[in-house]
């Protein structure tokens, strides 16, 4: 059969959550702003993901992406493959109003995939953020932490063997390789930045961190915390915002007062997008002390506006939104961190010099390019109309692999 053209290409995303979700972050911005940058080339996109309270069980989002939500936070998996197979048999929602049967699944993998491959008789791509050996024992217990590393790291390379691979980092590229994935099939699109225009806000008067993020144990809030308590007997006006919501925010809460910061520490919850670029543009310093990072969208939107940032080294692809030494600073540990933090707080050049070139690097990075490069992925997948073993296919183009 012919492949149908481009711009009538239909174009499923499964991935467990989506921006609407109170949990969700990073990876549900790039999903749904990757499939708003298909729309606008003429694809149909549809994303499928778990139902939650903040959202109805369809809608069409501002982009034009259509939203199915279907099964919990366990069950989506399940759920996911039902309704594309009943979608084969030209029953149930993909085949109802706009799209009809895709043409191709856009797979993600945020530790535990969907397994499509299995199932679909359609090209997948499998989108992969960034690998989670480390999270595993942070979020589960033992068992379950074996079970999900088994999952990523064995299992998955194996249902995956003939698709594609898209990452968002060289980071990420580096680590699917040592699971046996040929780096050929991995292609690199990065995140884009946001639009971070804000007004003439000025800098707060006296030193002020933010951090950003869902409030979940890997994303080590805590080190913020411990920061701000580390440094208050030097810096006696120093707060620190964390912007963000989560199930761990009772206990930053409780650690909060054990340090004795409280006064100085507030907690935003949910924040609007102009809220975001109004703290980000304010602060003096952001901080990412996460366990690991696919990308660091938010190191990235913080210096759309100004804003330098702290973060650890080998935390995954911070080690790319962030030049460390010129947009940021990496630290090789806890007291590390802390030392980065007050040289940044009470260096005023330094700081002043690292916000210009943050800003400089936030613009190479942009969703037109990143829809541009994905867009490509999708043809030329799509365009397969048949497994092809990983030794014949051709190598991806090295402009994939750059901003």
């Amino acid at each position: 059969m012919e492949a149908p053209p481009a711009a009538t290409r239909h174009v499923l995303f499964l991935n467990w959550r989506d921006t609407r979700n109170p949990e969700g972050g990073g990876s549900e911005v790039y999903v749904e702003r990757i499939a708003g940058e298909l729309v606008r080339r003429g694809h149909r996109a549809t994303l499928l993901c778990a139902t939650h309270s903040a959202g109805p069980a369809e809608e069409i989002t501002a982009a034009g992406v259509r939203v199915l939500r279907r099964g919990g936070r366990h069950t989506v998996y399940l759920r996911a493959a039902l309704v594309y197979l009943a979608g084969a048999l030209g029953l149930g929602p993909l085949t109802r109003r706009r799209g009809g049967r895709p043409d191709l699944i856009v797979d993600v993998g945020n530790g535990l995939p969907f397994l499509s491959a299995l199932y679909a008789r359609r090209p997948v791509i499998a989108l992969v953020h960034h690998v989670h050996r480390e999270q595993w024992p942070v979020v589960l217990g033992r068992w379950l932490a074996g079970f999900g590393w088994w999952v990523e790291s064995w299992l998955a390379p194996r249902v995956y063997r003939h698709c594609q691979y898209v990452t968002v980092s060289a980071a990420t590229r580096r680590e699917l390789a040592t699971l046996g994935i040929d780096p050929s099939r991995i292609a690199i699109v990065h995140n884009g930045t946001p639009d971070m225009t804000v007004g003439p806000v000025p800098r707060t008067p006296q030193p002020s961190l933010v951090v950003l993020g869902r409030l979940v144990p890997h994303k080590q809030v805590e080190l913020a915390l411990h920061a701000v308590a580390g440094l208050t007997g030097e810096l006696p006006g120093l707060t620190l915002v964390v912007a963000g919501q989560g199930w761990w925010e009772p206990q930053l809460r409780q650690l909060a007062e054990e340090l004795g910061v409280t006064d100085r520490v507030r907690f935003t919850g949910f924040i609007s997008d102009a809220e975001k670029r109004e703290l980000l543009a304010t602060a003096w310093v952001a901080l990412t002390p996460s366990l690991k990072e696919g990308w660091g969208l938010t190191i990235v939107e913080a210096g759309a506006v100004g804003t330098p940032t702290v973060a650890f080294r080998g935390a995954g692809g911070v080690e790319e939104a962030l030049v460390d030494g010129e947009t940021g600073l990496l630290a090789d540990g806890v007291d590390d961190f802390v030392a980065k933090v007050r040289l940044l707080l009470t260096d005023d050049a330094r700081r002043t010099a690292m916000g210009t070139a943050a800003r400089a690097h936030a613009a190479r990075f942009t969703w037109p390019i990143s829809g541009e490069k994905f867009a490509a992925l999708v043809t030329r997948a799509a365009n397969v109309r048949s497994v092809v073993p990983a030794e014949q296919m051709e190598p991806v183009e090295p402009s994939y692999l750059v901003p």
